[in-house]
């Protein structure tokens, strides 16, 4: 080892020790011929200290050192200065006076530093990766990735789960993403695809009798990308057999618990608090809600049916809603300039046709600018509705039911972090439970599943499944934390019937459910297990643990949004021969 410690590791007990140390030039500073480096790897900083006494040629290398120089010192640890101690560091009540100096590698001007305080765009760091990977928080980011997927494996381990691999290279599968596609030189025309999930093999797995299946597996889905969303990702996927939703749910909960407590010092009190989806888009106009604050969505329709104002009984006379959210005692922070943008961003970002809005008076009375147009008796009664205290301010939507959860919901969020109504750290976990079976696609007059087309209903709905499809609710479970979802699962269907009648709903004929996953369905009928699972982010747990609020900054060598590596440049072009031995011709882009 060119090291006998590191960065982080030296504290006043080894004051008096002969050291040696290695890592990049963190800052140095030259005070009259006494040059002080804060010397840095993953683990910390020290401070080295090179004098006069440490002779003339390392005095004079340490000169010319540079930040993000690599380099090597051996010394002695001494205690630093009276007054001159550091408490930001864990090493900040040493030094080491350098004996010797050794230049290890010359970095050249870097595009950017690792600790300057304002940090250049995404592209530019995504360029120059290895670079914005020195920087502290992406190196605290990855340890506790780290330490997020060791505490994982250990859980599951504890609890008698078998680690199994599945394949990378698969068939194609009508999953809702569009698939990465692998040709295959060998069997020309044919085509292996890159694993969305891992859900059918899993499903083997629970025939086969591993009865607790889990994997930290890598997926790949080909589509829109957003700031929480990557092409290829990290799950950590589970399977049971001989278990309904509760055994699931169960198991999760203790690995929350066990993650919170371990890596964050947060007493989780379990079971997890839980609603059903129905409960969670009327309350807050989302199947992901955050419950780290208030503003629950209140139902106004009835008192607008009451109204002859135009605007609220238009929309209930046309089959929609009206509904509103309340935000406490902070009326006099909404300028008409602010209520203003609030209306363009409802209108802009989901296609809302306004937002009609009401002032708590200080004594006690509704102001708007259609207070007017609204009967005294409606606005006493929406005073009722939202118990409303003088300060108070009430926001509404009044459109179908879609656009009043959207906007509602995207409401909710953005006044919450603008009025900062909870604590950044602060972490809210909790279950979305009994998702409808199906939704029904208007364009293309047909039953799309929510969620796979092998999850199972709930068995009281069983007799309305071919009846009545819409009003099914799915064994489905979805794990929220801070308003994201960041695992979800089912019950799966193990019998051969009710897959049928399910395929049948959705479109599939028996010769395209033959195709695609016939071997799932030959193997549910060699005893399949009543079985379910659940896959959970990764890469989203980690930025939520983390307290960040993009996904790529969670990931070692993470894709754009436009699904490319810009440090490598990948996706890139292939030799001709290689096309060739695919049996691939490239067409030229059509004209933009």
């Amino acid at each position: 080892m060119l090291r006998s410690h590191t960065c982080g590791q030296l504290r006043s007990s080894d004051i008096g020790q002969q050291v040696t140390l290695c890592g990049w030039v963190d800052s140095t500073r030259d005070y009259g011929g006494m040059i002080f480096i804060d010397l840095r790897d993953r683990y910390g900083k020290t401070q080295v200290v090179v004098t006069p006494d440490s002779g003339d040629e390392n005095l004079e290398i340490a000169k010319r050192l540079r930040g993000e120089d690599v380099a090597l010192f051996t010394g002695t640890v001494a205690s630093r200065l009276e007054g001159k101690d550091n408490e930001k560091l864990a090493t900040g009540g040493i030094e080491v006076r350098a004996s010797r100096l050794q230049l290890l590698n010359r970095c050249k001007t870097p595009p950017f530093f690792p600790n300057q305080e304002e940090m250049p765009g995404e592209d530019l760091r995504l360029r120059y990766r290895y670079i914005d990977l020195r920087r502290e928080q992406m190196q605290r980011t990855l340890v506790l990735r780290s330490a997020i997927i060791k505490t994982m494996r250990d859980y599951f381990a504890d609890n008698d789960f078998i680690d199994v691999e599945t394949p990378i290279l698969g068939r194609s599968t009508p999953e809702g993403a569009r698939d990465y596609l692998v040709p295959s030189r060998v069997h020309w025309g044919h085509f292996f695809a890159l694993p969305q999930s891992p859900q059918l093999y899993k499903q083997i797995l629970m025939v086969a009798g591993y009865d607790r299946y889990v994997q930290i597996a890598r997926c790949f889905r080909d589509e829109d990308l957003r700031a929480d969303r990557q092409p290829e990702f990290t799950q950590l996927d589970m399977e049971m057999s001989f278990v309904d939703a509760e055994d699931v749910i169960g198991m999760i909960d203790g690995l929350m618990k066990k993650l919170a407590k371990e890596l964050l010092g947060l007493e989780l009190t379990l079971p997890l608090p839980r609603m059903t989806y129905d409960q969670a888009m009327e309350r807050y106009g989302s199947d992901a809600p955050d419950l780290r604050y208030g503003m629950q969505i209140v139902d106004c329709s009835d008192l607008a049916r009451q109204s002859e104002f135009r605007v609220f009984r238009g929309a209930v006379d046309a089959g929609g809603f009206v509904r509103g959210i309340k935000i406490d005692k902070r009326a006099d922070e909404f300028s008409r300039k602010r209520i203003d943008e609030l209306t363009e961003f409802v209108k802009h970002d989901f296609a809302a046709k306004g937002l009609a809005w009401f002032r708590v008076e200080p004594d006690g009375s509704l102001w708007s600018p259609i207070s007017k147009n609204v009967e005294p008796a409606v606005i006493e009664q929406l005073k009722t509705r939202f118990a409303c205290e003088p300060g108070d301010l009430v926001m509404l939507l009044a459109d179908n039911w879609e656009v009043t959860c959207k906007g509602l919901n995207g409401l909710r969020r953005r006044l919450a972090a603008e009025l900062k109504l909870f604590d950044p750290k602060q972490m809210h976990f909790s279950w979305v439970v009994e998702f409808p079976m199906f939704e029904h696609d208007a364009e293309e007059e047909r039953w799309v599943a929510m969620h796979h087309p092998f999850t199972a209903p709930r068995p009281q709905d069983l007799a309305q499944l071919k009846s009545d499809p819409q009003a099914c609710r799915a064994q489905a479970y979805d794990l929220i934390v801070n308003g994201y979802e960041a695992g979800g699962g089912t019950i799966r269907i193990h019998d051969s019937e009710t897959q049928q009648v399910v395929f049948d709903l959705l479109g599939i004929s028996p010769e395209m459910a033959k195709d695609r996953f016939g071997f799932l369905l030959d193997a549910l009928g060699y005893g399949a297990p009543p079985h379910g699972g659940i896959a959970l982010g990764i890469d989203r747990v980690v930025m939520l643990f983390a307290g960040l609020d993009n996904i790529r900054d969670c990931i070692a060598f993470p894709k754009t949004q436009r699904a490319m590596d810009l440090m490598t440049e990948a996706p890139g072009q292939v030799e001709t021969k290689q096309l060739h031995e695919l049996h691939i011709q490239v067409e030229t882009p059509p004209a933009k």
